[in-house]
């Protein structure tokens, strides 16, 4: 006689996991930034001064230089910037059938995929090395996009992303972006919206969330052939996947490396522990509060991290 146990672990658990292991490589390809530039004898303007940034213009730094910040830099863009990519995202997924986008966002998150698969290993490993990677995790989750492999190369591409922006934002310009967002956030989970666009995106096999199943199992199901297509539509308490947005851990990320560019390695890791108290936060307010309902985990982030600014 045989016995076959399977294996459950509550996707809460694996959540705080996954973010704590995008916090850990945001710190080391933040602090492999400069050295690398320095190396390759690439100049990349200074941080602008601690102060908000709402829209380009002239800076002084501290050490006296006038330098212009770009767009990514300010706040105002940065939001317009979202709220565009949103709209457009939702007109696009409105008007046009899911079979016709298929192919061309899972060609859009290859690309992306493969990018932050570059990003996070040129550091480390030789140019040809590190494209080889790059391509090679892209084209893979293109063919066979299994649920490890897709949490993997999101993070890769989440925390690429929070590593290079976070070199030109200061703090308080990323934390108010979060706010911003978190209100964002608040609103499409409150009125559905956010439901139905990852809904969307769920069942065009381009998901951009982290996806946790309750059987360790399925960590290994091939999302586009077994996967998740139906992932909303269940019961709270029926879902065999829960899902965590990937705006969950690019923000807190991209904090984490702003004030490890202006403060250094100690105050990162304590904005890096606040962000993770605010998502144990949001779990339990959904545990509590909402029964298992989708939750905006962007509000407590928010509350926290600003917390934490304050702290350091």
């Amino acid at each position: 006689m045989s016995f076959k146990r399977t294996i459950k672990i509550n996707p809460v658990y694996w959540g705080i996991l996954l973010f704590v292991v995008a916090q850990i490589i945001i710190l080391f390809l933040a602090s492999s930034i400069n050295p690398f530039l320095e190396e390759q004898n690439i100049y990349v303007p200074s941080q602008p001064p601690g102060e908000v940034i709402l829209w380009p213009g002239e800076v002084t730094l501290p050490s006296g230089e006038v330098t212009e910040t770009s767009p990514y830099s300010s706040l105002g863009p940065i939001i317009i910037y979202f709220i565009v990519v949103i709209a457009v995202l939702s007109i696009v997924l409105s008007v046009i059938p899911l079979s016709a986008l298929k192919l061309v966002l899972r060609v859009v998150f290859a690309l992306l995929f493969g990018w932050g698969a570059f990003i996070g290993t040129v550091f480390y490993l030789p140019y040809p090395l590190a494209i080889i990677i790059g391509v090679g995790l892209g084209a893979f989750w293109f063919v066979m996009p299994l649920v490890w492999l897709h949490n993997l190369v999101l993070i890769l591409a989440l925390t690429s992303l929070g590593a290079v922006f976070g070199r030109f934002i200061t703090p308080w310009t990323a934390v108010l972006a979060i706010l911003a967002l978190a209100v964002y956030d608040f609103i499409a989970v409150r009125f559905g919206f956010m439901l139905w666009m990852a809904d969307k995106l769920a069942k065009s096999d381009a998901l951009p969330a982290l996806v946790i199943p309750k059987n360790y199992r399925e960590w290994n199901l091939n999302l586009r052939r077994n996967g998740v297509t139906d992932l909303l539509e269940p019961k709270p308490g029926d879902r065999q996947y829960s899902i965590l947005g990937g705006g969950d851990i690019a923000f807190p990320c991209l904090l984490t490396a702003s004030v490890y560019f202006a403060q250094g390695l100690t105050p990162a890791i304590t904005i890096a522990v606040f962000g993770l108290l605010g998502l144990i936060s949001a779990y339990l307010i959904q545990a509590v509060f909402l029964k298992g309902r989708a939750t905006p985990a962007l509000p407590p982030i928010a509350a926290l991290t600003i917390i934490g600014l304050l702290v350091i």
